[in-house]
């Protein structure tokens, strides 16, 4: 029922206000009478779904109060701040649409990890919902504390110049927030796709290469020093340099990262298994430490906590600053960006230019969602034969073999019947070559489990 975002699923067909209600209940069960905060992104579907998961949590006899249209970050980041018992997200993130989503966060502002996330659907499950008397039914109030969030993200930082910065909300949740926020740093701000709308007419909810072209011409047209995309819920952000160019998201992940260790003098930072090997070079150049997790901010945001890290992320625009909170934050990374461009002085092309950049192949193959974890399993042996001098293995989510020249990621989907299959290579050819026997030693595998099946059936 949970994937590693939260519930998410596609309106009235995966995710009914019937479940909606079902979730509010399970939390209520969980957390007794206590208070939770309740916030949604701009998606048409958002208040439906705000609505069934308060009826459920009234019904547990929660206090649950209802901040309207907040990014997650802010959402979560009040949770912690104003001791809230639980958090709840009504967003289905970067998805299209037709989708949406619940996240829920622990009072310190990190979202539910699967033991957490693994008791809310037994209770549903089982339906053993802990329904309270009608005089004891919980109350509901409504209210706006965004400007907490707001003056947060001013109090991390100060600009000293005055920078021309282009913002596309995507008619998403930061429409309202993000310019308020540059503008009050002291940035000339010129904004695009501001009036939220759940049917996201402007562009896709997802900021990429494709939907950000429109962005990259006004930045370009304007001669601004970067644009400033964020998806549906404000949890990532993208970047447009002073070119009109996307800027590669394993790229400023990795200058971003080393900017920080300059400045905290060292530590350790955390990334998932499908980051570029850009990321290793740029953090252990200066001396810094690279902790790999499974892909999922929330295991981002776990190592983080565990090892004491100073900055963590992920290459999709999701950027997790520990100092502040544990939750993506695409506007407070965006503005932390800014004043590190300000701090050395460069570009934002000046800015990853640094960073090393290698050719990265994906392909994924089909096959049952039983077999998928089968043949992620049994394929270790075969990549290792197939690349002897491979440097290290990492089994946190899937087999990861780092090679001389370049690694090899084979790892079950986590939302689909698929196995996905990465590389990255120093060169395309060398991308070509870790992919051909990858691939060669995937299907054989797959093969030799389809082999088994039929003896198995004929038996």
């Amino acid at each position: 029922m949970f994937g590693t975002s939260g519930l998410r699923g596609i309106i009235n067909a995966d995710l009914t206000p019937n479940l909606a209600v079902r979730v509010g209940m399970a939390l209520g069960t969980v957390i007794g009478t206590g208070k939770v905060f309740v916030a949604r992104d701009t998606r048409a579907s958002g208040l439906m779904l705000e609505n069934a998961l308060v009826a459920g949590l009234v019904a547990c006899g929660v206090e649950v109060y209802c901040l309207g249209v907040l990014p997650t970050p802010a959402l979560a980041y009040l949770t912690g701040r104003l001791r809230a018992d639980a958090g709840l997200m009504v967003t289905a993130s970067h998805n299209p649409p037709q989708y949406n989503g619940i996240k829920i966060f622990e009072k310190d502002g990190m979202a539910y990890d699967e033991e957490r996330q693994k008791k809310i659907e037994k209770i549903i499950e089982s339906g053993g919902f802990r329904l309270v008397e009608w005089r004891n039914l919980g109350r509901v109030e409504y209210g706006d504390e965004s400007q907490l969030y707001v003056d947060m993200v001013l109090k991390s930082l100060r600009l000293g110049k005055r920078w021309q910065v282009v913002v596309d909300p995507g008619c998403g949740a930061t429409s309202h927030i993000a310019p308020e926020i540059f503008k009050k740093l002291g940035c000339e701000v010129k904004a695009v796709n501001v009036q939220p709308d759940g049917f996201f007419p402007g562009r896709s909810p997802e900021p990429n290469t494709e939907s950000l072209k429109p962005l990259a011409k006004v930045v370009k047209e304007l001669g601004a020093d970067v644009g400033i995309a964020y998806d549906g819920d404000g949890d990532r952000v993208a970047f447009i340099d002073e070119n009109g160019g996307f800027v590669d998201f394993d790229r400023v992940l990795a200058a971003y990262a080393a900017h920080v260790l300059k400045r905290s003098k060292g530590g350790a930072v955390a990334t998932n298994v499908e980051t570029s090997m850009c990321f290793e070079k740029m953090v252990e150049s200066i001396g810094g430490k690279v902790i790999r997790t499974k892909v999922g901010d929330v295991y981002v945001a776990e190592a983080l906590k565990k090892f004491g890290a100073v900055f963590g992320g992920e290459p999709c625009g999701a950027w997790i600053h520990p100092k502040h909170h544990y939750c993506p934050d695409g506007i407070l990374s965006s503005t932390l960006l800014l004043k590190a461009l300000e701090d050395e002085g460069k570009s934002l092309s000046e800015f990853v230019a640094e960073v090393p950049a290698y050719s990265v192949i994906r392909r994924n193959i089909r096959c049952g969602n039983e077999a998928k974890y089968v043949i992620v399993e049994r394929v270790r042996g075969l990549l290792e034969e197939s690349f002897p001098d491979y440097k290290e293995v990492s089994t946190v989510d899937g087999v990861r073999l780092s090679l001389k020249d370049g690694w090899v990621l084979v790892r079950a989907s986590g939302t689909e019947p698929l196995i996905r299959l990465t590389v990255e290579g120093e060169s395309l050819k060398t991308a070509k070559r870790i992919m051909d026997k990858a691939l060669a030693a995937v299907k054989r595998v797959a093969e030799g489990l389809e082999s088994e099946s039929c003896c198995s059936g004929s038996g």
